[in-house]
């Protein structure tokens, strides 16, 4: 049970809204991979994947103990594990999830072990690298990929795809569309070689902004439905999904040369009140923003952050607020307030989402 009073409310409305407004510009029939790894951007996945499962067509998350959580949940969705690795191939078949198999190392291992099973059919899915190098077979694979499909039943490939390396930025149109078209020839080569046709994926949400034409089956959207659309046009018709909250623990009243915190980092000028809160660097919010960079609001008006942000507490200053302890503090409930800490941290939406610590309480509304 986490009775921590510092508590990330997650938009469950704000989701299907975000959600939606990825579908508007695809075909009918494209699928949706809706992400969910990293506890779901930051706030919980098995809430998120419960609230979704009904609305999209696949869940993606990048290690397996991510996917187990999913279906222990009961959670039937099927799961794409991007990041799979050879000690924990059994566990994959064990819940029913779908490996992406990236090299010969680990797809060899997952053939042996479907071989030995045995299995029938089971679904894989393959990653070519187009030019992010990162994860992925190269093309020079291709035939050698065939061949050993062709010698087995045991696994079926469910989705061939790729990822793009810059698709929110469109001064790196010329080399996105190089991908995209390194893509197309791999989807036919497995197209031209196989008795039937898996599906494609490579757009993320970036790419589905930019690049509707190439959305193939399937599209992968993950940091559109948290609220940010890697562009403030898009962003501004989005919905703010994570809303971080905690409570004034504390007020002091700080007299003229009084000091607050660690390494006397602010020293009151004049008569000053501050409010403590139970949040801090542990539950993600960045160092950087002490020392009256990073602000919160309570009672609708801004207190700054003074003094430096604390394992589990911060200090504002409240002395011209009107407030008592108890009373409700917003960390951040806006995408302005989110980009506010982003850039003060000197960092990316994702890191601070994703940041947010496990041990901060987790709900999701609608």
């Amino acid at each position: 049970m986490n009775n921590h009073v510092t508590v990330l409310e997650i938009d469950g409305n704000a989701l299907e809204h975000n959600l939606n407004y990825f579908k508007q510009k695809l075909n009918p029939t494209t699928k949706i991979l809706a992400v969910v790894k990293a506890f779901g951007y930051g706030s919980d996945s098995v809430q998120v994947a419960s609230f979704l499962q009904d609305k999209v067509d696949y869940f993606a998350v990048a290690y397996t103990h991510e996917g187990i959580a999913l279906r222990e949940a009961d959670i039937k969705t099927p799961i794409l594990v991007l990041h799979p690795h050879i000690q924990n191939l059994q566990d994959i078949v064990d819940y029913r999830l779908e490996p992406n198999l990236y090299n010969f190392q680990i797809f060899n291992a997952f053939l042996q072990l479907a071989d030995e099973a045995p299995l029938m059919n089971y679904p894989i899915h393959l990653k070519f690298n187009t030019g992010l190098n990162r994860l992925g077979f190269w093309h020079t694979d291709i035939p050698k990929i065939i061949s050993e499909l062709k010698e087995t039943g045991h696994i079926k490939v469910q989705s061939v795809f790729s990822h793009l390396a810059a698709s929110e930025d469109l001064e790196e149109q010329e080399f996105t569309i190089n991908q995209l078209n390194n893509f197309a020839y791999v989807a036919q080569q497995f197209y031209k070689h196989l008795n039937y046709e898996p599906m494609l994926h490579i757009l993320n949400t970036s790419g589905v902004v930019n690049y509707a034409q190439a959305q193939f089956d399937m599209v992968r959207i993950g940091i559109g439905m948290y609220g940010f659309g890697n562009d403030p046009k898009e962003t501004a018709q989005l919905k703010n999904t994570h809303n971080l909250k905690s409570i004034i623990s504390q007020i002091h009243f700080i007299e003229p040369g009084e000091t607050v915190g660690y390494n006397r980092a602010f020293v009151a000028k004049k008569a000053s009140k501050s409010a403590t809160i139970p949040v801090g660097h542990a539950d993600g919010l960045s160092r950087k923003l002490g020392n009256k960079k990073g602000y919160v609001l309570i009672n609708n008006q801004k207190a700054k952050i003074i003094g430096n942000v604390c394992m589990d507490m911060i200090m504002v200053d409240v002395t011209k607020i009107d407030c008592n302890e108890g009373d409700e503090v917003i960390i951040f409930n806006s995408q302005e307030m989110i980009q506010h800490i982003t850039d003060v941290s000197e960092t990316i939406v994702y890191e601070t989402l994703t940041g947010i610590s496990p041990r901060v309480k987790k709900m999701l509304k609608t």
